[in-house]
């Protein structure tokens, strides 16, 4: 299931957002597509390689994500809209993100072995 932003969501996303000191967001469809794309990713679970072209180039998303994810922008978004239960569904969570099997503790060798099966 695709779920995009909803037009209300996405307004107070974007409001928080230029309110934020040192958040770059550009054009609103640019930054809206960015963040439908870290969206994408989260739910997902896929490498940032597998980001579909229509949320941008992958590595450009990335180090977005990893700029705003340095200056804390991610966690401070996080706890503006905790509460808020038309947000909730954008508040991910360890418990549903998938993890590689190495991750949990398998070796390289044995995921990769276990990946082919």
């Amino acid at each position: 299931m695709a779920r995009e932003l909803r037009n209300d969501q996405w307004t107070r996303i974007l409001e928080f957002l230029t309110q934020h000191r040192g958040v770059y967001v550009g054009t609103e469809a640019e930054c809206r597509r960015f963040i439908e794309g870290v969206l994408w990713i989260t739910r997902t679970g896929a490498p940032w390689r597998d980001l579909p072209e229509r949320y941008g180039n992958w590595n450009t998303v990335y180090q977005r994500f990893a700029r705003w994810n340095e200056r804390g922008i991610w966690t401070e978004m996080l706890n503006h809209f905790a509460d808020d239960p038309d947000m909730e569904w954008l508040i991910l969570d360890s418990s549903i993100v998938r993890a590689h099997m190495s991750a949990a503790g398998a070796s390289k060798k044995t995921a990769v072995r276990l990946h082919r099966l």
